[in-house]
């Protein structure tokens, strides 16, 4: 609110001028611009005003308080107007707005000459005079600084320079504006320096120092030279013509105020143009006779080297080296010499200097603990060069020399790492036995360290010995020590282990060990976390692998391989899905990997057609990778296929389950692969004709089962939508009231009702399949008269007459009816007239007897057999009846 009224006054003021407030009084006038500036002031704070709305508020208050300018404007008013004119510039300016300052200043100004004139007007006295006049004059000092300020801002560096020149001849009738003046110079020379601005900041640095001098007792000797050291700095950057000068100013910095910047800077100077070595020597020897610390003078000596001045920096070091042999730090100065004579390949000095440096430690004039692994580090530096051009030889030299030390000082080295990269080159240069013995000792020194774990492979493989490459390469006991650590360190570790792995399988491949080539990599598909790691991993392996596999004989030994690559494909699985689930996962590269893999997985299922779980879990993670494809016709026919096995499989296992609560997950497993077939496959009959495809058939016959076996109390109305299905055939039927009554599922009322249609659909065709229609026919009269028994609550007497009856006119009228299905059919109705007649209903008895008789006279081999014997047993039976007293029905 208060910032939108802010923003409001300082549009309005613009367009204000006196003729609009002519009507107000210049006291009310005066008096709202008071207030309003003396608003801003206090309130700044508490209203969390920024620094460009208090700008803002005082700009409109001076212009409110310039509206007052009346001929006859008092002494008060005009130095009102002169200090809201002055501030006001300075806040625009501040805040980055110099133009609008500019108005302020010059007003300002005009003020200033109108005070001035009143002032020497009311005095009376020369005195009098000289005071208002120095007065005036401070004012007029402030506003040329400010207006300096505003045009270094607005780069117009003409106007700058002219108002502190008149500033500066202003100095001496103001002398305690020196120090002030100084550092706005200074300052204008640092803010041109930044925009690479030489010239002008050589000017603006040049007036500081002069003005500084002015008045050394309010300018400390340490400002001029750090205003000297930028000068000299301003020199070089902006001219090599003007190294003269930066030599000069650096000097007088040196002069004012000696510091290792100065003295430094001086030598950079002198670096920089074609000083001769004389001048560098007279430098140094000045450093050194100035009484600097021996960390400065090696700074100094190592940027002559670094400069290409490599004898005066020699012979400096060598002075170094003498100047400060009693000083404790002297092993910097060895150790710098040692250094710079290794990067100039003087390896013969060099070797002096170590011999120095190691009889020294030997002799009582030991190395700081710091310096000692600065000195291999020094010496490894050096090995690691010869090693990357491929001079072992060399290397292995540089490598004995921090042995030999390590002889007499056993402190800051990694001895494992040492032997370790001996190993390294004694391997390059042949010489196995040599590396053992590395080998060997760093194994000794630090026997879990995986880059030693390495070495112990390389050896293994070199030799022959699998079973120690093997136990090299096996990182789980490490690995599982380093995650009970802190999360930074495991990864650390994990990193390692990847790196490891993946080099011993190079270096196995390498070799022609393909065994241990397929273990690292079965290791590292295991240990990666990298999605890329992983499916490099695995490609490698399967390409090493299954074509050695596939030819296997059937055999434990390719059991255990394939048992292998699901143990790999399995722990694997879930980083590759990630990898493929990323954002670039529709990308062609990913699409194709997803394609080689899910074919690996599918042709490995399939060579376990002996093994079911085995085959269901590859095709399982055939289908998991296939999601990464594209859904076309050939991917989701593999998809279905791939549930379809799965669902078999668990359906199958769930069958021989030990354990109710193992025959629960499976069945729920299968139920899941059951639910995503369906959907699979319903957008594969929008893709093509699959009317020959029995995928719908099975799919109803798993989930019936799955629902059967789980008591589902939803199973009748999952029946209600099957048995309106136009497709479903006679053979279905069968197997839905098969599976209806097999263990643990018992619904003996769905298996009649499956076994009734197939019945109809059997007599329904023209052209009756004989065999099948028995088959179907002796599951329908077994289920209704289990063991001789009529079971009344599923069907009565007269229905099941029916179906014998039934059969009997097939039997009549069709040739082809099995000998033992007419047999079963007279021992079944034989045995019910058995039955009724232990019931006393002989009516019945003999009715069902009889039929058994019709039924022998289509036997045929066993015609001769069964006929004799049925006549007599009916006979005995017929007079049995006839015997009987009481009612026959």
């Amino acid at each position: 609110m208060v910032r939108e009224a802010i923003d409001r006054l300082f549009v309005d003021i613009a367009i204000i001028n006196s003729e609009c407030m002519a009507e107000i009084e210049d006291s009310e006038l005066e008096e709202m611009a008071v207030n309003l500036w003396n608003w801003a002031v206090t309130k700044k704070t508490a209203l969390g005003l920024s620094e460009e709305q208090i700008a803002k508020v005082r700009h409109v208050a001076c212009k409110l308080e310039c509206m007052c300018e009346g001929s006859a404007a008092s002494e008060e008013t005009i130095r009102r107007q002169i200090l809201m004119n002055m501030n006001t510039g300075k806040g625009w300016v501040d805040v980055g707005n110099a133009m609008i300052a500019d108005d302020f200043f010059q007003a300002a100004m005009a003020g200033l000459e109108k005070l001035y004139v009143i002032l020497i007007q009311s005095c009376s006295t020369e005195v009098h005079v000289t005071m208002q006049k120095t007065a005036t004059e401070w004012e007029v000092f402030r506003v040329l600084a400010y207006q300096a300020e505003s045009a270094i801002a607005q780069e117009d560096f003409r106007r700058a320079s002219t108002c502190i020149l008149h500033c500066k001849d202003m100095l001496m009738r103001l002398p305690n504006l020196t120090r002030y003046l100084h550092i706005l110079c200074h300052s204008f020379g640092v803010q041109t320096y930044k925009l690479n601005k030489y010239e002008q900041s050589s000017f603006w640095l040049s007036q500081s120092y002069d003005i500084g001098k002015m008045d050394k007792s309010c300018v400390q000797p340490t400002m001029l030279a750090k205003v000297l050291r930028l000068l000299a700095t301003a020199y070089v950057d902006w001219d090599d013509k003007e190294y003269y000068k930066a030599l000069i100013a650096i000097n007088l910095a040196n002069k004012e105020h000696l510091t290792e910047a100065g003295l430094s800077l001086k030598v950079k100077i002198l670096l920089k143009y074609k000083t001769a070595n004389e001048e560098f020597l007279a430098a140094v020897m000045e450093i050194l006779h100035r009484g600097m610390s021996l960390d400065f003078c090696l700074h100094i000596a190592k940027l002559l080297m670094d400069h290409e001045r490599e004898s005066v920096g020699f012979y400096f070091l060598k002075i170094i080296c003498e100047h400060f042999k009693s000083s404790e730090n002297i092993g910097k100065a060895l150790l710098l010499h040692l250094d710079m004579l290794l990067q100039r390949k003087e390896e013969l000095l060099a070797m002096e200097k170590i011999e120095e440096i190691i009889i020294g430690h030997q002799t009582g004039r030991q190395l700081r603990r710091n310096l000692v692994g600065c000195l291999h580090k020094i010496l490894w530096k050096k090995a690691a060069q010869s090693f990357q051009v491929q001079d072992y030889g060399a290397a292995l030299h540089w490598y004995h020399c921090s042995l030999r030390f390590y002889a007499c000082d056993q402190t800051y080295v990694d001895l494992a790492k040492l032997q370790r990269n001996m190993a390294s080159c004694y391997l390059h240069l042949e010489q196995f036995d040599k590396a053992k013995e590395a080998v060997t000792e760093a194994e000794r020194s630090d026997p879990t360290n995986l880059f030693t774990k390495f070495y112990v492979f390389k050896i293994a493989i070199l030799e022959g010995n699998s079973d120690r490459a093997l136990q090299a390469i096996t990182p789980s006991e490490n690995l599982l020590r380093a995650e009970e650590q802190e999360e930074n360190v495991v990864l650390r570790y994990r990193g390692l282990v990847v790196m490891f792995l993946n080099l011993a399988a190079q270096f196995a491949l390498k070799n022609g060990q393909h065994i241990m080539a397929g273990k690292a990599l079965e290791y590292l598909a295991q240990y990666a976390e990298d999605g890329q790691q992983v499916l490099t991993a695995l490609k490698c392996l399967f390409r090493l692998v299954v074509p050695s596999v596939s030819q296997m004989p059937e055999s434990e030994n390719k059991k255990k391989e394939i048992d292998r690559l699901l143990t790999c494909f399995s722990t694997a699985l879930p980083k590759l899905v990630q990898y493929f689930d990323g954002e670039a996962s529709i990308s062609g590269l990913r699409i194709n990997e997803a394609q080689w893999f899910r074919k690996i997985a599918w042709n490995l299922a399939v060579q376990c057609i002996n093994d079911p779980v085995t085959m269901r879990d590859f095709f399982i993670i055939s289908y998991k990778l296939s999601q990464f494809c594209p859904s076309d016709q050939a991917i989701l026919i593999a998809q279905k296929t791939c549930l379809l096995v799965a669902s078999a499989v668990d359906l199958g296992q769930g069958r021989k389950a030990s354990t109710t609560s193992e025959q629960t997950r499976l069945l729920n497993r299968a139920l899941d692969q059951i639910h995503k077939c369906r959907d699979i496959w319903n957008l594969l009959k929008e893709t093509g004709d699959f009317s020959g495809d029995q995928c719908e058939t099975l799919l109803l016959l798993y989930e019936f089962e799955v629902k059967a076996k789980m008591n589902d109390p939803l199973l009748d109305s999952f029946l209600e939508s099957v048995w309106e299905l136009p497709h479903l055939g006679s053979g279905t039927l069968e197997t839905i009231a098969s599976l209806a009554m097999e263990m643990p599922a018992h619904y003996p009322s769905i298996a009649l009702k499956a076994l009734k249609k197939a019945v109809f659909l059997y007599k329904k065709k023209e052209s009756i399949d004989v065999l099948r229609y028995s088959k179907c026919m002796h599951s329908l009269i077994n289920l209704l008269v289990p063991d001789g028994v009529v079971n009344k609550e599923l069907c009565p007497l007269e229905e099941v007459w029916g179906y014998f009856e039934d059969a009997l006119s097939l039997i009549r009228h069709t040739e082809g009816y099995p000998e033992m299905e007419i047999l079963w059919l007279m021992v079944k109705s034989w045995n019910l007239g058995v039955f009724m007649y232990s019931r006393n209903n002989y009516m019945s008895s003999e009715k069902w007897c009889g039929l058994a008789l019709r039924f022998v006279d289509h036997l045929g081999s066993l015609k001769s057999n069964c006929e004799t014997q049925m006549n007599v047993l009916y006979s005995e039976l017929v007079e049995a009846l006839d015997k009987k007293k009481g009612p026959t029905c």
